[in-house]
């Protein structure tokens, strides 16, 4: 299995990464949650994965610190939440804030994430509860609201909506969703990294 990848960051494609190790390129998904902490590309990154071998794929999911890749893996255990939900559920809220709804039973709030019906918001909430039992105690997440722009270039208005609209889409969220949001949060000087967090927000 492969756990921890140490290289340079190569290229940034919301919500995906590639990072060169020894010459081998790592393609690498990442809650957006742990998204916006990564260095600049091309800077050294260290990135804790989790490893998924499918009949017709392999996969790395990518995570800052091993709390964080914990906590994936406490969601993914849940009946019928896979790799791709956990990955859109991590990206749509914090981790205090979904810790907080499995506490608080908060359904409703739950479903408004990509991809979790009442039935599956219910499951994580049952399944969940004792699992997450002190992982409360200060949030895992740097807050994104003091997260700083990652990128020393600032890209056109246009560039940077059409990645945050393909960003949302890959998290599974609906295409006519994701470019509404997207385009009423839009401002000129805003890079998709700062698009797709103030989208994330307020759709939860």
């Amino acid at each position: 299995m492969i756990g921890r990848l140490r290289g340079t960051l190569i290229e940034k494609q919301p919500p995906e990464l590639l990072i060169e190790v020894n010459g081998v390129g790592y393609e690498v998904q990442m809650p957006m949650s742990c998204f916006y902490e990564l260095p600049n590309v091309g800077d050294e990154a260290i990135i804790y994965t989790h490893f998924v071998v499918r009949e017709d794929a392999q996969l790395l999911y990518g995570f800052n610190t091993v709390k964080e890749r914990a906590l994936f893996r406490e969601v993914i255990k849940a009946n019928g939440v896979g790799p791709k939900l956990g990955l859109g559920i991590l990206s749509g809220m914090t981790a205090m804030q979904f810790v907080s709804c499995v506490e608080r039973e908060d359904i409703s709030t739950l479903v408004k994430l990509p991809g979790v019906g009442k039935k599956t918001a219910e499951r994580l909430v049952v399944e969940m509860k004792d699992r997450l039992k002190g992982w409360g105690e200060g949030d895992l997440f740097t807050p994104a609201t003091d997260a700083a722009p990652m990128d020393s270039g600032a890209p056109s208005a246009e560039s940077a909506v059409d990645e945050a609209v393909s960003a949302l889409l890959a998290l599974g969220y609906k295409p006519t969703q994701a470019s509404k949001v997207v385009s009423q949060i839009a401002k000129p000087d805003m890079t998709s990294e700062m698009l797709i967090r103030e989208a994330l927000k307020s759709m939860v």
